[in-house]
């Protein structure tokens, strides 16, 4: 039987890492054929050992090329920078695209265009896609399988069932690590105590936009174009245990819910061997262990970030795309402790306000508005 070739953009991140350990016991159908990452020159050279693949590729533009080229495989084609996405994504049947933010859209477009089938962990690339990333899905029909666990869920509840028969999608969200904070001290939260998540283990810019709830705004405009269906339909639910990890109401009140362990692999699996259900290491969900589950509606006063999604996605005029950018920018300060944490949602706003839309006619114009974005956010930043 022949191999499908498997392409990781962003193999050292968390997903990559998780993907590379469920194609451990998937070898005998799966080669990897290239993997990248941004900067981590050390990590993927030890996944390159393991896995020998055919290309490396590093794409940040300050990443240690001497020493990937010094120390790769003979024979192993490398490639730096944006390119290096794109000649990766080039002989693959598959690639798992989880390249944080807007630098995973180029490669997602171009796997569009050639069919290239998509395990879709990048959720800012189909925010600042948009409407032109879902007219692409339709007139190509190239599969899109998503990674997101939330996103996988939705998925799941949705096989065999028609879409016309959805009355909402119900999203579930964690809370982060200031769900039970009051205001004032979600004001004077520190970088430490916003990255200690309580369920997941995840990168730094994920796990800020957790505890800003700014993720389950982006998963709103991810389900949103991934499922083409309306903003009004997707309620975001908050659920602090991460068992049940989204649910699906249809047109006579019956809900379908996915449940497990809250654990990547899971939905990793999943989208590369979809249709199928194979067998895995995760620790099994004990449904009895996991005891009573709580839902809450979410508190938009403490987290305004949310607020501002769905604000952003009330129409097709890609201010989702001046959200998503902005909160890149905001987030990178936060880290760098150049702004407070409450100051995220502030820049985010004021972004929103000075470009009110953006004329988007294709995806040359989303690359160019991205950096005009940027620009202006950056010049709200204080002076060092």
């Amino acid at each position: 039987m022949k191999r499908k070739k498997i392409a990781i953009l962003g193999s050292t991140g968390s997903i990559g890492v998780n993907t590379l350990h469920v194609l451990r016991d998937m070898k005998e159908e799966y080669e990897v054929t290239a993997l990248t990452a941004h900067s981590n020159a050390a990590l993927l050279l030890e996944q390159a050992q393991e896995f020998r693949p055919a290309f490396l590729g590093l794409s940040g533009e300050n990443a240690d090329r001497e020493t990937l080229r010094e120390n790769a495989p003979r024979g192993t084609r490398l490639a730096f920078g944006r390119e290096a996405l794109l000649e990766a994504c080039s002989q693959a049947d598959m690639i798992v695209l989880a390249v944080v933010g807007i630098a995973g859209l180029p490669a997602f477009e171009y796997c569009l265009r050639n069919r290239i089938a998509v395990a879709f962990a990048t959720k800012e690339a189909l925010v600042c896609g948009g409407r032109l990333a879902r007219d692409l899905m339709d007139v190509t029909g190239t599969p899109v399988y998503p990674i997101d666990s939330e996103l996988s869920a939705i998925f799941q509840c949705l096989r065999g069932n028609e879409m016309r028969e959805v009355r909402q999608i119900l999203l579930t969200a964690s809370g982060g690590p200031f769900r039970r904070a009051s205001l004032e001290e979600i004001q004077s939260a520190t970088v430490e105590q916003a990255l200690k998540h309580p369920n997941w283990s995840m990168g730094a810019k994920i796990t800020i936009d957790c505890a800003t709830m700014i993720n389950k705004g982006l998963e709103v405009m991810e389900t949103r174009w991934l499922f083409d269906i309306p903003a009004e339909k997707i309620t975001v639910v908050v659920h602090p245990e991460s068992i049940v990890h989204s649910m699906v109401e249809f047109s006579d009140h019956a809900i379908m819910a996915q449940l497990g362990s809250p654990d990547m692999k899971i939905p990793i699996a999943y989208a590369l061997s979809y249709p199928r259900r194979l067998e895995n290491d995760v620790q099994p969900l004990d449904i009895f262990a996991a005891g009573s589950l709580h839902f809450e509606r979410p508190n938009f006063e403490k987290f305004p970030c949310l607020g501002l999604a769905y604000e952003a996605i009330k129409s097709d005029n890609y201010l989702q795309m001046v959200l998503n950018s902005a909160n890149e920018v905001a987030v990178e300060a936060f880290l760098h402790k150049q702004i407070g944490f409450m100051d995220i949602a502030r820049l985010i706003e004021q972004a929103m306000h000075h470009f009110g839309s953006l004329p988007i006619a294709s995806f040359s114009d989303i690359y160019a508005a991205d950096g005009e974005i940027r620009a202006y956010c950056c010049g709200l930043l204080p002076k060092a």
